[in-house]
């Protein structure tokens, strides 16, 4: 039986609201930022950031860039086995999408593994599943993830960690980006600057 959007818009609370108070104790592990800047979005259109990718889909397809040309791009790298930082942006951008009603055809929402190894496309296409039915989850071999995140300039590293899943994790940056119809950089968010209301209204006021 398929699984409603209700049940989606559920579960994303769920995740939402309670990862959000464990992420706040362990973003530091995570996620790296700068605490000198300021909160709010940081948006520049001159910024050495672009949309350019040679990766697979969570349907098995080999997709580029030029995929989603003509639409605005709403990107997050993180990972599936990810305890806190992702499921919570990703919770956060699907409640973004549904505040923006019809707009939302215009965004391709895309979530990026930077954990190529355990994120194949079938797991990929699990975890999407859980958070908005138009959400991609991007996944592909180790070169073409690292290409990827230099093209957005994504911090991630593995880390060793005797207690993690498969003796590792993934230190990453918990960045949205946006980036314009034609590929270009146009703002970057983090999910506890403003409420989803907020980053939908950021969006609308462009598409």
């Amino acid at each position: 039986m398929p699984i409603s959007h209700d049940f989606h818009r559920r579960l994303r609370l769920v995740l939402w609201s309670g990862a959000g108070v464990f992420a706040i104790a362990t973003a530091g592990l995570l996620v790296l930022r700068d605490p000198s800047a300021p909160a709010g979005v940081a948006h520049s259109g001159e910024a050495d950031i672009r949309s350019d990718f040679a990766l697979v889909d969570h349907t098995g397809r080999p997709v580029t860039e030029a995929a989603y040309a003509g639409r605005w791009q709403l990107v997050f790298f993180g990972f599936t086995n990810c305890p806190d930082v992702c499921p919570t942006t990703l919770a956060y951008m699907a409640t973004a999408l549904d505040l923006l009603g019809e707009d939302a055809s215009q965004v391709a929402p895309l979530f990026i593994t930077v954990d190529p190894e355990r994120d194949t496309p079938e797991v990929m296409a699990d975890y999407v599943a859980n958070f908005h039915p138009d959400l991609v989850g991007l996944t592909g071999s180790e070169e073409q993830v690292a290409a990827a995140a230099q093209a957005f300039k994504v911090y991630h590293e593995r880390l060793p960690d005797a207690e993690a899943a498969d003796g590792y994790r993934m230190a990453h940056a918990g960045h949205i980006y946006l980036m314009r119809p034609d590929g270009r950089f146009e703002a970057v968010f983090l999910e506890g600057d403003q409420p989803p209301e907020d980053l939908a209204r950021e969006i609308e006021r462009r598409i």
